[in-house]
């Protein structure tokens, strides 16, 4: 009996909360409202790179809204030894997109990428378990450190939308868009705060909508493009060609999935923490499992490497909504975008500046999640404070000085022009040297 209650008892866990419907829907519409930019962002610069004409450029986001679903209902629904189970949105990540260019820039064009990424994702499927288990090494004060990076590094991304995203353009960092930016945050602000519990956690939504609705007044919103192009259209395969396949190509596609192990464990360790639910080795190994073997079919329907989404992470922090079935309800949103392109081009019409204010609350709540972790480890260790010390300034170098690392190889500069891969790398190893090598010193460093 007492085994029983205490399977039942082990069963609970936050993430296997199941809301009614239309809250499940409209929470998981606030996901992929959340991420919507992040997902289009990476089809959209290889497309215009690989110089694909507009349908064209239109069929490679929408597969990768339809992929990036099917990816996140693999990850928070889960099957037999693949999946976390966990609140976490899957897509393409911006983190390859600089590696992705410079295969494409030694000529094979994009059926070379989707060879590459094939291969190195099969490759991935098979190390999975061996990475999981360096979970060991990864106590709270290195959690906390990765956790911080994943908030902090996606500081310039809301900088950027606030500003509004496109650099060349004539308003970009314009006293209008940074006001919208700033209508966005005080409406989350001032709606987390005399809202009811339920306004509360549709705090996002609403300020995305609202937001909206005011930039469409003021002539800031363009919704011409919608009418435009198909309403229906399913992704079809290899539209692009069949994948080719290059040994430099892969090995350079290799590092890429090293990266996105160290950021998807940095996610699932992170949303764990948020959640407040028990993240183990196995359970890492089936989320990476899951992102490998999305990346290995994402090819075959003209798509990219799959990897969780940080932002939603802020997301689940902030609303407190942590069922996973919420975020499945994003997937099948994502499904319905990727099979409507309608749909995507309504959603694309939200101006950047909107996603801007609402990213600040986000990522900041990230950022402010490692803290809370960084408080259960013993920082007044003097290695471990030299640890989190230099493990974050580390990670911050690139988004201070970017061409920091611009006369290295490009293999190097994928792996630590992202913040989130080398505050973590270094936060590693600083905790093997100081923590698990040779005999440990008292006091190396002391801070007043």
């Amino acid at each position: 009996m007492a085994d029983a209650q205490s399977e039942s008892t082990a069963e609970v866990r936050p993430e296997d909360e199941k809301l009614p419907l239309w809250p499940t829907i409209v929470y998981g519409v606030q996901h992929v409202l959340t991420m919507y930019g992040g997902i289009i962002a990476p089809p959209l610069v290889m497309g215009q790179a690989a110089g694909l004409s507009t349908s064209d450029i239109g069929m490679l986001i929408t597969c990768c809204l339809f992929i990036g679903g099917l990816a996140t209902l693999l990850q928070t629904l889960g099957i037999p030894f693949f999946g976390s189970k966990l609140p976490l949105v899957q897509g393409v990540s911006f983190s390859g997109v600089a590696m992705m260019l410079a295969i494409l820039d030694d000529g094979g064009g994009l059926p070379r990428i989707f060879g590459a990424v094939i291969v190195s994702s099969v490759i991935g499927l098979l190390l999975a378990p061996f990475f999981a288990v360096l979970l060991r090494f990864f106590p709270p004060v290195v959690r906390g450190v990765v956790i911080v990076m994943v908030g902090t590094s996606l500081l310039p991304v809301a900088g950027g939308w606030a500003m509004g995203s496109d650099a060349e353009a004539a308003d970009y960092g314009s006293v209008a868009n940074i006001g919208l930016a700033a209508l966005s945050l005080l409406l989350v602000v001032v709606l987390s705060k005399f809202g009811s519990a339920a306004v509360s956690r549709l705090s996002i939504l609403i300020s995305l909508v609202v937001s909206t609705a005011v930039a469409a007044v003021l002539g800031m919103a363009d919704f011409s493009a919608v009418p435009e192009g198909p309403v229906f259209a399913l992704p079809q395969p290899f539209v692009l060609g069949p994948p080719t396949f290059d040994a430099p190509a892969i090995i350079s596609m290799m590092i890429l999935v090293l990266v996105t192990f160290t950021e998807t464990t940095a996610d699932i360790l992170a949303v764990g923490e948020v959640v407040g639910t028990k993240v183990d080795s196995k359970r890492v190994a089936a989320g990476l499992r899951a992102d490998m073997l999305s990346s290995a079919v994402s090819p075959v329907f003209n798509s990219f490497t799959q990897s969780a989404f940080a932002q939603n992470v802020g997301l689940v922090a902030i609303t407190k909504v942590s069922s996973r079935f919420v975020v499945a309800a994003g997937g099948v949103v994502l499904v319905v975008l990727g099979a409507f392109p309608v749909l995507g081009r309504v959603v694309a019409a939200i101006p950047t500046p909107v996603l801007g204010g609402v990213g600040i609350a986000l990522f900041g709540t990230v950022a402010a999640s490692g803290i809370h972790t960084l408080a259960k480890a013993d920082l007044g260790d003097s290695l471990n404070l030299l640890l989190v010390a230099i493990s974050l300034f580390f990670g911050m170098l690139p988004m201070v000085q970017p061409e920091i690392y611009a006369q290295f190889p490009s293999w190097f500069q994928v792996i630590f022009q992202s913040g989130i891969s080398s505050a973590t790398i270094m936060a590693v190893v600083l905790n093997v040297f100081f923590h698990h090598l040779g005999r440990r010193s008292r006091e190396p460093f002391a801070a007043e």
